[in-house]
This record gives C-alpha cells, sequence and structure tokens, in this order.
C-alpha cells in the first residue's frame, strides 16, 4: 500500500509504501522521525567539484567517471556545457545513524516532516522531494516479500484505491544489488495524475538490511505544460541508483 500526506502552506508531496504491508515488528514506533536524530549523525559530503571550464571537463578523473556511470553514456556533444554541468552537480549524502547513503541534487535543501527519516525539498518547487524513510520489518530482504513486479502491482492497487487518484501508470520496475553485493535493491517508476498537485513522476528505491526496510521515494512535477526534461529525469535516476546501505 502506498499512502500520501500534503502541506497547504508549500505544495510539499511525500509519497511513501505504507510499511505495514511489510511484517512489521510491535511495538515500535512505524517511523524513525528526522526531527530526533542527533545532527552530528546526519553528514553531507563528497560534492562532485567540477569547475565551468571546458578544460577541466576533459579533465575528470577516472573516479568521477565511474561514480556517475548511470549519467555519463546519456552524454553526448549535442549537450550544451550548462546541461552538462547541472548533470554533475549532485552531492553524497550519508545517514550514519540508520546506516544509508545516495546522492541528492547540490541545490536540494534539508527540511523536517513528520514520518520522513530525511527529507529534501526543491527550492525553487517544494513539491517536488526526495524522501528516506526507514522502519523495522520482520523480513531479511525485499525477496521474502515477493519480486519486483509483484510489488509493483501492490504499488499500483494502492494508489488506484485513493479517492485522489485520477490514473496512474507503472513505468518500469527493477532489481539491482548493493554494493555489498547481498543486499536487493528493487526500483520502481511510475506516473500519477492525482487531483492532489496534477501530475506527478515517482521513482522509488527500496531494501531491507538489518531487518529494517529502506524506502527512497522521489516526486516530481511531471504536468504536460511543464514535462519532466530529459536532464531532471538524468539526475533523478542517478538519486534512484545511489541509494545504498552505507558501508
Amino acid at each position: 500500500m502506498i499512502s500520501s500526506s500534503s502541506s497547504s502552506s508549500c505544495g510539499l508531496c511525500f509519497v511513501k509504501i505504507n510499511p505495514t504491508i511489510f511484517p512489521q515488528i510491535p511495538p515500535q514506533p512505524p517511523f524513525f522521525n528526522v526531527s530526533t536524530s542527533p545532527i552530528s549523525n546526519l553528514q553531507s559530503s563528497n560534492h562532485l567539484p567540477i569547475q565551468p571550464t571546458r578544460r577541466n571537463l576533459l579533465k575528470i578523473s577516472t573516479l568521477t567517471i565511474i561514480r556517475l556511470t548511470p549519467i555519463a553514456p546519456f552524454l553526448s556533444c549535442e549537450s550544451t556545457w550548462a546541461e552538462t554541468q547541472e548533470l554533475l552537480e549532485l552531492e553524497r549524502y550519508t545517514d550514519s545513524n540508520d546506516g544509508f547513503t545516495l546522492l541528492k541534487p547540490a541545490s536540494w535543501i534539508k527540511v523536517e516532516k513528520a514520518g520522513a527519516t530525511v527529507l529534501f525539498e526543491d527550492p525553487s518547487k517544494g513539491g517536488n522531494n526526495i524522501g528516506v524513510v526507514v522502519t523495522p520489518v520482520r523480513l531479511t530482504s525485499l525477496g521474502e516479500f515477493g519480486d519486483p513486479q509483484f510489488v509493483s502491482n501492490k504499488l499500483i492497487q494502492a494508489e488506484k484505491r485513493k479517492e485522489s487518484t485520477k490514473d496512474v501508470e507503472i513505468i518500469s520496475s527493477s532489481e539491482r544489488r548493493g554494493e555489498k553485493g547481498d543486499v536487493q535493491v528493487y526500483e520502481f517508476e511510475y506516473k500519477l495524475d492525482s487531483t492532489r498537485g496534477g501530475v506527478k513522476r515517482v521513482f522509488s528505491a527500496a531494501f531491507v538490511a538489518s531487518k529494517k526496510l529502506y524506502l527512497l521515494n522521489i516526486v516530481h512535477s511531471d504536468n504536460p505544460q511543464q514535462p519532466l526534461g530529459d536532464r531532471t529525469r538524468l539526475i533523478l535516476e542517478q538519486v534512484v541508483h545511489s541509494f545504498d546501505v552505507a558501508l
């Protein structure tokens, strides 16, 4: 199941899978509240330092190219310099308390929201956001619950049951291995047309580690008047692919 909440003051929409569809461990609280997490445990570092010159672009190190592998194949000579620079503006965020890591757009700011372990907002449009929820479960891996197709069907069924949903379309579902190799990570993408915020594109990634469910959700406007652009899509896909257990 999926649940959705919004704030009328900023148009914030944070979409999350309801953890109750996974075997729970009562009576622990369903979510780790980011507002109670010590600031010292939330680390944001490792900016990708690309200077705005063509010479420096040619000098990108092998390490940087490897870190940006999901994006690099899409860069072509037809891309403008501004587009290329935007693609590389990602930074590493690691929560050492709950043990996860991901890349995020450097300009997106961290905000507090009940039920979210961490939430980042696009400062130019609050409805675009990246959120992570961590909650205890009885599972040791997502495979015990079902394959990516099974879980994506659950997502779509839950969305269709909402009164606010006008239409929902699954775009893709897949599975990959985390950096440690023993963690199953499921990734999903779907398009949601809702009376709350119009058409949105939702990217999700989930994994189970140490009997905790880690869920990443990215929500971005995708209205016909301003559809999701290729550059933005590449950035959001890079964020999804980077979600993993903190080593």
